[in-house]
């Protein structure tokens, strides 16, 4: 009987890339593998250096990134993944801008450190423009002679924009509707995960380089669209998603009835006005979504208890009941488990397969409770998001209710006369490559880009758009050159037990302390021990087991001393992939029957990277070698 087929693929610089998983997840190339191996050898310094190498962000992200880095890490196949998050906040901790203790250290300091170790270490980002270097060894102050460039919102995506336009040569003014720059992540992020105070440090340092902020302005309002397009060479609209959606239900209109983005900015600018979704806050809320969103809304309203009581001494302690109410079940809840597990420490309710279909109301249409039908199921076969309900019906009662089931953006500020198209679902028409809109001087970054994703993409499509708005002003194309690094390493070696490290969780402040108020942090992050601990479970995917296939004499002894059975010699005949492989197994060996050969196959998912298989081998026919991928940008002026 036949034995079943392999499929396998041929090694080329893709594969290479592919198996730096975090790197390679990462929407701004960060070499999370870099940094947290640097802090496995107790180089603090130059782990935050490299994470904040790509990253103008790095102290916020290492906060409140969404990690796609830490979902892909290989880590996870074994046991857990590395906590990659949290390191970075370790180490931006104690060198970011948020642990600047002395005043007479400016910001282009850092930005000078973080730039010129580019060339010490092993892999340069490819989000690190040499041109960064070049300018801040001369940094003498800013001017505008390439043009004028305004940034409409200051979120993740319109400060990497400036960020980068800025070290590029070219300062921005960017404008923000709120009282307070860094949009969403100031009045959409709760406090208790990330601090107001750090979010002023890594705005300082993008002060520093020259851009200017004006907030409490809002396009389409205080100063139109055309007047700033007048006033600019070039205009990024990097508005974010700031509105809540709401499911149009019976009784859906109405007090009582409040969107979840609104309600996280009015607790984040301590808005009490009339026209505060604080004055509709009742005793019992109920929240209708299942993502992070919702359980920010929530855990939020919880900590509002306390300063309400604090106000008003007819508040009681404990009176206030948080009902959490989502399509899903717990196992397809779009939430990060770590939300689900604290938020129900913190005392919310969570009721899941529950679809709203009407708002009930008493006789003065105060709100008495939400009407849902049970879900049978969310998605159909295929997986495609395709609710099915059931005939039984549930009644939840409050007289609150948040809605947190996505967010949209207000494009009001777009006249009908400003050469903007608007695509068939009204998001504004834009090319993906290069971010320009139908208008030849208007760009667009972040969500209204490509829709709501997480934090790091809007930084990475901010970047993007400095680029192409920097080609547009000055006629020179910034382009990217990918270089391979490989190097063998004679003496490597690995932590004793390595594999053995069970991931360490990230201490929290216990449900009692952290709700308190909006401004205690949850998470205390890792200490020095811990940190370097967690560090020693990464896998480092950037070094590979390299076979000459010269040496080898087929003794098998790789494959029988591998302690996660990743390596088989098999026969050539067994062999399936794509044309690489016909050719090489043709031209190399085309009179000679398949069957006869043999070959070496490794499954990277089981690879821990000991070296085992390299010191077994009798003949060295095994080496480990590093494999580095460093970006480089250049101007067409400099080719």
């Amino acid at each position: 009987m036949p034995l079943d087929p392999i499929q396998v693929e041929i090694p080329d610089d893709g594969y290479w890339h592919r198996q730096i998983k975090c790197q390679y997840a990462c929407p701004v190339g960060t070499d999370a593998r870099g940094y947290i191996r640097a802090i496995a050898n107790g180089d603090f310094e130059s782990a935050y250096l490299i994470a904040r190498g790509p990253n103008p962000l790095a102290s916020i992200c290492g906060r409140v990134c969404g990690a796609p880095c830490e979902a892909a890490c290989r880590r996870g196949a074994i046991d857990q993944p590395v906590s990659i998050r949290a390191l970075k906040r370790f180490v931006t901790e104690k060198f970011g801008p948020e642990s600047f203790t002395d005043q007479t250290l400016k910001p282009i300091e850092l930005l000078k450190l973080v730039l010129g170790i580019s060339s010490k270490r092993e892999c340069n980002s490819q989000e690190e423009l040499s041109s960064f270097t070049q300018f801040l060894n001369g940094f003498e102050g800013l001017s505008n002679h390439k043009g004028k460039v305004a940034i409409i919102g200051s979120g993740p995506a319109g400060l990497a924009a400036a960020h980068d336009l800025a070290l590029l040569g070219i300062a921005p003014t960017v404008y923000e509707m709120e009282p307070v720059p860094a949009g969403m992540l100031a009045v959409g992020i709760p406090e208790y995960r990330l601090p107001r105070k750090l979010i002023e440090a890594e705005v300082e340092v993008i002060k520093s380089l020259g851009v200017e902020f004006i907030c409490n302005t809002q396009v389409g309002v205080d100063i139109t669209l055309e007047e700033i397009r007048q006033k600019h060479d070039a205009t990024i609209i990097a508005i974010g998603a700031k509105r809540s959606r709401k499911i149009p239900v019976e009784g859906g209109e109405g007090p009582g009835v409040i969107g979840g983005v609104e309600f996280l900015r009015d607790i984040a600018l301590k808005n009490f006005d009339d026209s505060s979704t604080l004055k509709q806050l009742g005793e019992r809320v109920i929240v209708i979504g299942g993502g992070n969103v919702a359980y920010d809304v929530s855990r939020t309203v919880i900590r509002q208890v306390g300063f309400d009581v604090s106000r008003s001494v007819l508040r009681q302690a404990g009176v206030r009941e948080v009902h959490m109410c989502c399509l899903e079940s717990v196992d397809e809840m779009p939430a990060d488990d770590i939300e689900i597990i604290e938020g129900h420490e913190e005392g919310v309710t969570l009721h899941t397969s529950l679809g709203p279909i009407g708002i009930e109301r008493n006789e003065d249409q105060s709100v008495s409770g939400v009407r849902f039908k049970r879900v049978e199921s969310v998605f159909d076969e295929s997986g495609n998001f395709s609710p099915q309900f059931s005939e039984e019906q549930v009644v939840v009662e409050g007289d609150t209710v948040i809605w947190a089931i996505g967010q949209q953006a207000d494009l009001s500020l777009i006249q009908e006369n400003s050469n903007i198209d608007f695509n068939e679902r009204g998001a504004i028409q834009n090319n993906p490559e290069t971010l320009a809109t139908t208008a030849e001087d208007v760009f667009v970054a972040g969500d209204i880009a490509y829709g709501t994703r997480l934090l790091i993409d809007a930084v990475a499509s901010g970047k993007k758009c400095a680029r192409s708005v920097y080609h547009f002003l000055t006629g020179e194309t910034l382009t990217r050159k990918v270089e391979r690094e490989q190097v063998h390493l004679l003496d490597f070696t690995r932590e004793q037990d390595y594999e053995k490290i069970p991931r360490i969780e990230v201490p929290t402040l216990s449900p009692t302390e952290r709700t308190q108020d909006q401004s205690t942090v949850v998470e205390t992050g890792f200490n020095s021990i811990d940190a370097v601990t967690e560090s020693q479970r990464c896998l480092d995917c950037g070094v590979n087991t390299i076979f000459d296939s010269e040496k080898c004499i087929l003794c098998g002894g790789c494959a029988d001393v591998c302690p996660e059975l990743c390596l088989r010699l098999v026969s050539c005949d067994r062999l399936e992939g794509s044309q690489d492989l016909k050719e090489l197994l043709g031209t190399r060996y085309e009179s000679e029957n398949l069957s006869e050969m043999s070959a070496i196959v490794k499954d990277e998912e089981r690879c821990i990277r000991c070296a085992l298989c390299a010191e077994r081998c009798p003949v060295d026919a095994i080496s480990m070698e590093r494999f580095c991928f460093s970006g480089l940008w250049n101007s067409s002026s400099q080719r």
